[in-house]
């Protein structure tokens, strides 16, 4: 066995004895199945009107209840979890790719640092949700401007960190030999920066991931999100605002989906740094 691989073995033994990050994953993995399969386990179409049955409380028939349409709630959940599922896996990949790609010119190529840096603090100056709802507002909503949108938001988070980490990697001996030994710097990017970088990515990613999930919920609340024929978390919520005296379930329900998923990944990225980074667990 390889020491890579040993070491891959003992960090998966560490994660498996975490309770956190086993509950993080339970859930995670209970709500992307519910996503995959929402067709097959939602009770009802999720836009199905029956004006007869609007605003019932959870019930047999209905274990969420109905909103003001009649329409159920846990069938909307359901599909509503594909729709968030769906931004942040794309807002995740997006942010990533323009995080490494300006992290590692910012930090490996010294001429470029200072007017990335810049751009970088210029970026993160602004709120999240601001500079989301601006970048919406000038693409027009949809469900690809949000990806892009928060893709934007979300990328300098991922490119300081991936800086950071190729300033110091820039300095190893082992990067040094290979500029010195006149490797391309594709070669030197690729074969040997690149993969020291994957393990922070990978925990910064699942960051990203929760971030954009409460943004996308955020934006769809405002109106500014995807079509409002989508059911989101976010517009189950906002139309639930009239109601939330004497209908609690329209926004308890929707507003529980977001709070298990977010604190999902929210474990699972903790388990993953204390791994990446064992300094972490032992100052606690």
């Amino acid at each position: 066995m390889t020491a890579a691989a040993a070491s891959f073995l003992a960090g998966s033994r560490q994660l498996l004895r975490n309770p956190a990050v086993l509950m993080g994953a339970a859930i995670l993995v209970l709500v992307v199945m519910a996503a995959l399969l929402a067709p097959l386990v939602a009770p009802y179409a999720p836009n199905k009107l029956s004006i007869a049955n609007k605003l019932q409380s959870p019930s047999l028939l209905h274990p969420f209840g109905t909103d003001e349409f009649g329409r159920d709630i846990l069938s909307r959940a359901i599909f509503a979890g594909r729709v968030s599922l769906m931004v942040s896996l794309g807002v995740v990949a997006l942010s990533t790719v323009l995080g490494v790609i300006l992290g590692v010119a910012a930090g490996f190529f010294k001429s470029l640092d200072a007017p990335i840096s810049r751009l970088l603090d210029a970026m993160m100056s602004f709120p999240d949700i601001l500079l989301a709802i601006a970048l919406v507002a000038a693409l027009g909503p949809s469900l690809t401007t949000v990806i892009i949108a928060l893709g934007i938001t979300y990328a300098p988070r991922l490119a300081r960190i991936v800086r950071g980490s190729t300033l110091v990697l820039r300095e190893m001996p082992y990067i040094e030999a290979a500029i010195t030994l006149g490797l391309p710097t594709w070669q030197v990017l690729a074969r040997h920066l690149l993969l020291n970088l994957a393990s922070p990515i990978l925990v910064q990613a699942t960051f990203v991931f929760a971030s954009a999930m409460l943004a996308e919920a955020s934006l769809s609340f405002l109106g500014v999100g995807v079509s409002t024929d989508m059911p989101t978390w976010g517009t189950m919520l906002a139309s639930g605002r009239e109601y939330m005296n004497s209908a609690p379930w329209l926004m308890v329900f929707p507003g529980l989906a977001i709070v298990a998923s977010v604190l999902s990944l929210q474990l699972l990225g903790d388990g993953l740094r204390d791994l990446v980074d064992p300094r972490l667990t032992k100052e606690r």
